[in-house]
């Protein structure tokens, strides 16, 4: 049994290591997608050298978070993009984006999904910022770029989108254009009817007992196949 449980192990841990290891081949295939640097005068290249710890890898900013890289900064000026991939690798790291200079026909509303801690997006003239003009504190056109800087939270600009969160729950920002209803502290669960705080280590526990316990029952079911074949 032991020796089964040490398997099961270390199965677990190169599952966690193959994990990394594919969000780490995202981020750099997302940094490399176009070839060339980050320019020395982009507002990327500024967070960059501004942020402690910060270091550029081909058009990225990345910076350490959470024991894994994280996209603060993504350069893709000039990049004769005509679409953008809605699977990019961005977080709610992000800070700063430069999509200018691009021939792009629109804008996947998705790729903005989450993205709260953006403050500043340059776009071709053609397009408006994500979620509309009014949900930054600054819109300006520079010759053939639009640049949107601070993005506000639309919670705050109707009483509507605070009404539509079922009780025990406020509306929250989830990205430029998007909101999320988030449950107030001592409540949790479906809609946020259920009192108290959620019960992690017994969440994790459970998910634990059964992950393994399937696993066994897995590896005894392929072994006998082995030894019948």
């Amino acid at each position: 049994m032991m020796t089964t449980l040490s398997k099961m192990a270390t199965f677990f841990i190169f599952s966690c290591l193959c994990f990394l290891v594919t969000v780490s081949r995202a981020l750099e295939q997302v940094c490399s997608s176009c070839p060339g640097a980050i320019r020395s005068s982009s507002e990327v290249s500024h967070l960059c050298q501004s942020t402690h710890g910060a270091k550029v890898q081909g058009r990225c900013c990345v910076s350490r978070e959470a024991d894994s890289d994280a996209i603060i900064g993504l350069d893709l000026w000039n990049c004769s993009l005509e679409h953008l991939d809605p699977a990019l690798h961005l977080t709610n790291a992000t800070v700063v984006i430069d999509i200018s200079q691009n021939p792009l026909h629109d804008l996947p509303c998705e790729l903005f999904r989450g993205l709260t801690g953006l403050q500043y997006i340059a776009l071709p003239i053609t397009m408006n910022c994500p979620g509309g003009d009014d949900l930054w504190g600054q819109v300006d056109r520079n010759g053939s770029e639009r640049i949107c800087q601070y993005q506000r939270s639309q919670c705050n600009s109707t009483e509507e989108l605070s009404l539509l969160c079922p009780e025990n729950s406020v509306c929250a920002p989830d990205g430029p254009g998007y909101t999320q209803c988030v449950c107030v502290p001592g409540f949790h669960g479906y809609k946020c009817l259920r009192e108290g705080t959620f019960p992690m280590l017994m969440f994790f526990g459970i998910l634990a007992s059964v992950t393994v316990t399937l696993s066994v029952l897995l590896w005894c079911t392929q072994r006998r196949k082995v030894k019948n074949q």
